[in-house]
């Protein structure tokens, strides 16, 4: 409570009444580093998605449906928590005629009117970040080197993809395209960086001109001759220039993207100039992805699911034989996938959770919350590597001796679920938010459903969640060949268990006919399956995954693994 506290002692000297605090770091990446985590620091809230709103007489956080009851645990003492959307921002400042401050740069345009368009109170930018004036930290800055990406990973070069980008600038009449997602810089220019835990992305920016003058801004000591050699049409510029820059360029057009370009960055461009109502494009472009990506992601899966698959006989042999927790499980998984060499790091922290632990979506095992796997619990592990070159990411439940019916149907609906999705028709105008039903339609002829999107995308060894499409009740991008997207369904109960199944997938085209195809490679426990609730064609499918898994891991098996794979494989 001191920490906030000591923050609203500045509200009278910034003659403000209220501040809002979000997750991101001005880069806008999905995982923030630890030093810049300022709605950790200030909320104690540590899961991947929220907003803390301060005001003199109350503090609120607010999280979305996978992180309501982890935000009780870890912060309900000091911040009444909201999820989202369910109830938003402007809800509890209704009729309120505040001031609120905000950073500039830790926010868009677009997130302040999502959270607070219909609001009476008027937002203050404060250029110095309030919380920076109350954490006293060592930052360690990370100066490793962004490296290309060898040719036999990526189907175009980067030139290539320039010229794309400067043709849509001319077909929508723009003179400057200003790229402020570090994964569309990496995606564009085809590199990578060593900036983010989990992504191997570039903290940068790039402003494009459709007469072909590429401006890269970023920390100058992360780039080597080497690279500054093979990128010879980019001209390389301090990131702190940024600002200079734009405020020279006058009475000209802008593509921004409105998800990550700053209230800051987008104020300095509208003083001289106009911003065209378009999307970046590199979204779509960087969700499609070519025949050698395709190709090189089913490798990674192939790797994946044998560290996996691996690790999951191993659990069920061991867990009533020794102790294993939810932290030594994790870090058993970690060391089956550091046994391949193409393994690089996770592409996000591990989800193992046993019993009620399994409940809370997007659980994190800490020493204070870390359980002992015990006979008759349900066991899930959602986790994902990124690999030279692919990212994954993989959940199963798994039963550890348990013997409830009642658990055995729900996982069935759930795999009919995952099942329907897999199987689902496309169509040429088949959206996520028109699948999203499917995933749900057994769950809900009980009474059940849960509380988050059915799929996301999936990057190319980029993150592991990626726009523009997704599976969810209000997604309406189109899908298209060569987009992954998870596959997971799931239920949870709170205080008792939480069941989620997930594949990713791909859209693959055979002569004008699109379906989705696994690249997950990973048995499902066959203990949790209740066969009454499958019909004929479900059971089907469930063989052909099992065989399709079995064929192109076993070789990978040693003579003694080997006879554990079948049988996980094994006709049902």
């Amino acid at each position: 409570m001191e920490k906030i506290n000591k923050l609203k002692r500045y509200f009278r000297k910034e003659k403000i009444d209220g501040y809002i605090i979000s997750k991101n770091d001005e880069f806008f990446g999905e995982y923030t580093p630890a030093h810049n985590d300022r709605l950790n620091f200030i909320s104690n809230f540590s899961g991947s998605y929220g907003l803390a709103l301060i005001i003199k007489e109350k503090n609120y956080l607010f999280v979305d449906g996978r992180y309501t009851i982890q935000a009780n645990d870890q912060s309900g003492n000091y911040f009444k928590i909201i999820t989202i959307p369910d109830k938003m921002p402007h809800d509890v400042l209704k009729n309120k005629k505040l001031t609120i401050g905000f950073d500039p740069k830790l926010f868009t345009n677009k997130s302040l009117n999502i959270f607070f368009s219909n609001s009476k109170c008027s937002f203050k930018p404060i250029n110095k970040n309030l919380i920076d004036k109350i954490w006293k930290r060592k930052i360690k800055v990370k100066h490793k080197k962004f490296y290309s990406l060898p040719e036999n990973s990526v189907g175009n070069n980067y030139k290539y993809k320039i010229n794309k980008i400067i043709s849509n600038l001319k077909m929508k009449k723009a003179d400057f395209q200003f790229i402020t997602a570090s994964e569309n810089v990496a995606w564009l220019l085809n590199i990578r960086g060593m900036d983010a835990e989990y992504t191997p992305i570039p903290y940068s920016h790039v402003l494009v001109s459709k007469s072909k003058k590429i401006y890269f801004f970023c920390d100058l000591r992360k780039i080597s001759k080497f690279l500054r050699k093979k990128l010879n049409r980019v001209t390389f510029i301090n990131i702190e220039m940024i600002a200079k820059i734009l405020n020279k360029i006058d009475k000209q057009k802008f593509i921004i993207d409105k998800n990550t370009c700053s209230f800051y960055y987008q104020n300095i461009i509208l003083n001289n100039n106009k911003i065209i109502d378009d999307k970046d494009p590199i979204d779509l472009f960087k969700a499609i992805k070519n025949k050698k990506e395709i190709t090189n992601m089913k490798k990674a899966h192939i790797y994946d699911g044998v560290a996996l698959t691996k690790y999951l006989i191993w659990l069920k042999k061991n867990f009533s034989k020794k102790v294993i927790t939810e932290i030594s499980a994790s870090n058993k998984l970690f060391h089956f996938r550091k046994k391949n060499k193409k393994f690089k790091f996770l592409s996000f922290p591990t989800i193992s959770g046993a019993g009620p632990n399994g409940a809370i979506i997007h659980y994190k095992p800490s020493n204070k919350t870390n359980r002992v796997l015990k006979d008759g619990d349900i066991y899930l592990v959602d986790s994902g590597g990124q690999y030279e070159f692919g990212t994954t990411d993989v959940t199963r439940t798994i039963s550890l001796n348990n013997s409830s019916q009642k658990i055995r149907n729900i996982f069935t609906r759930v795999l009919k679920g995952h099942i329907a999705v897999a199987n689902y028709n496309l169509k040429k105008e088949t959206s996520g938010s028109q699948i999203d039903y499917q995933a749900r339609r057994y769950l809900k002829e009980i009474g059940l459903d849960y509380a988050h999107g059915t799929g996301h995308g999936v990057g190319y060894y980029l993150n592991v969640h990626e726009g523009p499409h997704a599976i969810s009740k209000n997604n309406k991008v189109k899908f298209m060949e060569g987009m992954i997207v998870s596959n997971e369904p799931g239920y949870y109960k709170k205080n008792n268990f939480g069941i989620r199944i997930e594949n990713l997938i791909y859209v693959k085209k055979i002569k004008k006919k699109s379906y989705f195809e696994n690249l997950t490679l990973a048995p499902f426990d066959k203990e949790l399956i209740n066969l009454k609730l499958l019909n004929r064609n479900e059971i089907n499918w469930i063989n052909k995954y099992h065989n399709k898994v079995f064929k192109n891991i076993k070789n990978y098996f040693n003579k003694n693994e080997i006879t554990d794979l079948r049988k996980a494989c094994s006709i049902i």
